[in-house]
C-alpha cells in the first residue's frame, strides 16, 4: 500500500507579514503543539536582512491563526547565533516545554535546547552539540529512564540519551540514505532528517522524515521505531508521502521544498504542518490509521 497526503484547502496556512519587519521576507518549518484547548505554533520567520527569529501564533482550530507583533525568541547579543535561529520543534514532557532550534552563526549550524513555561519565554538549557547538526527533535518521554533525542549528523539520522539535556551519549546512526535504485525516485539517496516531534502508537514510534536527492527536491515519508529501542527500525516503506506540486511548493526562497517540523494527530486526522518552498507554512492532512498502517507495511 502506498499513502499520500492531502492538500488542506485553506493552504497556505501563514505568510509574510510585510507590516513587521522581522518577518517580511518569509515565514516557515512551523512547529505546531496542543495544550490547554488551543494550537501553539512556533514558526522561523526571515526579514529583509535574511536573519532569522522564531514567531509565535494561537489558534483555536489549527487553521485560522493569531500571531505576536514580535518574535518570541530572537538572536541573542554577542552569542555565536547572531544570523538567526532556525527551525523550532517543540516537545512536552513532564509539564515544561522543550524547544529545539537551529544556532545559525559565523561557525556554520549546531543544535540548541531551550525550555520553557508559558510557551512565549524561552531560555537556553545547553547545545546538544556545537559541531555541523540539525533536525534534532525530543521524544516526548523518557526511554528507559532517559531523554531521548533524534538528530542529523549529515547525511544520516541519530539518536542519543541524557540524564540532564545537557550531556548527551550514545549517539547511534539510526537510519541512512537510501542507495540509488532502492527507493521511489530516489528520494532520499543524498541526505534525510527528522521532522517533528515523534508520535507514540501501540507498535512503535512514527518518525516522519525529509529526504532529497541529488535533484535537490525535498518530500517526506514516516518510519516506525521499536518503543523500547528508536535505534531499531522496524519498517521503513520506501515511497514517500508528499512532494511538492503546488505553486507555492516549487517557487519561494528555495524551490522544490516541503520541510516540515510538526505533524499532530488531531482526532482520528494527522495534520502535517509544513513550509512551502521556504516562504510560507501549509497544511496536508491524512486519516490517522491509514497512516500507522502504511508506517507498519507499506511500500
Amino acid at each position: 500500500m502506498q499513502l499520500k497526503l492531502v492538500r488542506h484547502p485553506q493552504s497556505p496556512l501563514l505568510y509574510p507579514n510585510p507590516l513587521h519587519r522581522w518577518e517580511a521576507l518569509n515565514v516557515f518549518n512551523a512547529s505546531v503543539l496542543q495544550h490547554n484547548g488551543l494550537f501553539h505554533m512556533h514558526y522561523r520567520a526571515q526579514g529583509v536582512d535574511f536573519i532569522s527569529s522564531i514567531g509565535y501564533a494561537v489558534s483555536a482550530d489549527g487553521l485560522v491563526w493569531n500571531r505576536l507583533e514580535n518574535p518570541v525568541f530572537a538572536p541573542h547579543n554577542g552569542r555565536e547565533d547572531y544570523r538567526g535561529l532556525e527551525d523550532p520543534r517543540v516537545t512536552a514532557i513532564d509539564g515544561r516545554f522543550y524547544m529545539c532550534y537551529t544556532c545559525y552563526g559565523a561557525n556554520g549550524n549546531y543544535p540548541m535546547i531551550a525550555v520553557s513555561d508559558n510557551l512565549i519565554t524561552w531560555a537556553d538549557v545547553a547545545p546538544l552539540e556545537t559541531t555541523e547538526n540539525k533536525d534534532h527533535v525530543l521524544f516526548p518521554e523518557k526511554i528507559g529512564g532517559r531523554y531521548a533525542i533524534l538528530h542529523r549528523r549529515r547525511p544520516h539520522i541519530w539518536v542519543a540519551y541524557s540524564d540532564d539535556l545537557i550531556h548527551w551519549t550514545d549517539h547511534t546512526i539510526i537510519m541512512s540514505p537510501r542507495a540509488v535504485g532502492e527507493s521511489a525516485d530516489d528520494w532520499d539517496s543524498k541526505s534525510i532528517g527528522a521532522n517533528g516531534v515523534p508520535i507514540k502508537t501501540d507498535a512503535g514510534w512514527l518518525l516522519f522524515y525529509h529526504g532529497y536527492s541529488t535533484a535537490h527536491i525535498y518530500r517526506s515519508s514516516v518510519a516506525l521505531l521499536d518503543l523500547h529501542d528508536p535505534s531499531k527500525v522496524l519498517h521503513r516503506p520506501t515511497t514517500h508521502i508528499i512532494e511538492p506540486t503546488e505553486t507555492w511548493e516549487i517557487r519561494g526562497d528555495v524551490p522544490n521544498v516541503i520541510f516540515s517540523c510538526s505533524n499532530n494527530v488531531v482526532g482520528d486526522e494527522l495534520r502535517f504542518y509544513y513550509a512551502g518552498a521556504d516562504r510560507v507554512v501549509g497544511l496536508a492532512t491524512a486519516p490517522f490509521a491509514a497512516v500507522q498502517a502504511f508506517a507498519r507495511g507499506g511500500e
